[in-house]
């Protein structure tokens, strides 16, 4: 029997990067874009490279840009520390695995480096396979809290629940991770709206190489953590946005969600340092009539637009600063 499996990417619209800070956050998953894990039996157990994991390469400039694409360990490494958290979830709650083995292969073509969570697209894909291949249930809450165990436990990548809950559960989906809730139950709560209820949508992203999160987030977590009032209150106002977007959507009040997406990327601006190519993107786009935020960490971006004109206006724009611009085909909750 052979397992296919999916893990999408996701594109945050309002609260991003509070997820990481006890906020609250809507996302959504969509499908243009996939990574696929292959699972079968096999006599031993063997996980095979994928493109980014070969090691020939045409010249020294080839090299070069592989590493800015990929970095330096491809994506083995995200299988193998999937397997092994895997593992030790079973083994932690008593779940019994049987001997077979088996050969696990990736592929993904998930534009890399423009906040699209591709790496735990191919994490969760592999979770999935695990749980099909071994008959294990993992409620969907503790699925997300793997995940992010196996980047930010395993292989020591700073990450949030944000893009996991949205990849586990698809859709979109409002995220409350407030305090008391996390150390209560060691997950947040998790909602999932009525998609369809969102006006249109795009998503853009840039086609050459992005700033990866570590230069966007910089020291903020630093300045959290030492309460510092302007990045406090940039929190707790992301929080209080993406309760007003939920209001809203659930309203019917389509016409809203735009102003709240541009109030979102505005406060960004009052605490982060945003590159100039990352919010020439915004600009563009607001430019165009569109609202428009960082789906994550910088290099894309998302927001609502009326017609098919301002559509095309989007394409035209955005394209002549090097930027892609697409309509996601929603991922349906799974």
């Amino acid at each position: 029997m052979i397992i296919r499996t999916k893990g999408h990417p996701r594109a945050g619209m309002i609260g991003n990067p509070s997820d990481g800070y006890f906020g609250k956050t809507i996302s959504f998953a969509f499908g243009n874009f996939e990574a696929e894990v292959v699972l079968f039996e096999s006599p031993e157990l063997e996980i095979l490279p994928a493109e980014r994991d070969h090691s020939r390469f045409d010249g020294i400039a080839s090299l070069a840009r592989d590493v800015r694409l990929h970095g330096y360990y491809g994506g083995l490494r995200l299988l193998k520390a999937a397997i092994k958290r895997f593992h030790d979830y079973c083994t932690e709650n008593g779940v019994t695995l049987d001997e077979r083995n088996f050969t696990m292969r990736y592929s993904s073509n998930i534009p890399a480096q423009v906040g699209l969570a591709g790496s735990s697209a191919i994490i969760t894909a592999a979770m999935r396979a695990l749980m099909a291949f071994y008959g294990v249930s993992i409620p969907k809450p503790i699925l997300a809290g793997i995940i992010l165990a196996v980047e930010n436990n395993e292989l020591k990548i700073p990450a949030g629940l944000q893009d996991r809950v949205t990849q586990v559960y698809e859709g979109l989906v409002f995220m409350d991770f407030n305090r008391p809730l996390m150390e209560k139950q060691g997950h947040g709560n998790y909602e999932p709206l009525n998609i369809e209820l969102l006006p249109p949508v795009y998503i853009a992203y840039r086609t050459e190489l992005s700033e990866g999160t570590e230069v966007f987030h910089s020291n903020i977590r630093e300045r959290w953590n030492r309460g510092e009032p302007e990045v406090v209150n940039a929190m707790k106002n992301w929080a209080a946005l993406t309760d007003q977007f939920r209001e809203v959507l659930l309203a019917g009040q389509k016409e809203k969600i735009g102003p709240l997406i541009d109030a979102g990327f505005d406060q960004r601006r009052t605490i982060y340092k945003i590159s100039e190519g990352n919010d020439r993107m915004v600009q563009t786009a607001r430019s165009c009539g569109a609202s428009a935020t960082f789906t994550g960490s910088g290099g894309a971006i998302c927001g609502t637009y009326s017609d098919a004109a301002m559509f095309h206006r989007l394409e035209q724009s955005l394209s002549k600063i090097g930027c892609r611009v697409i309509k996601p085909h929603f991922v349906k909750s799974a």
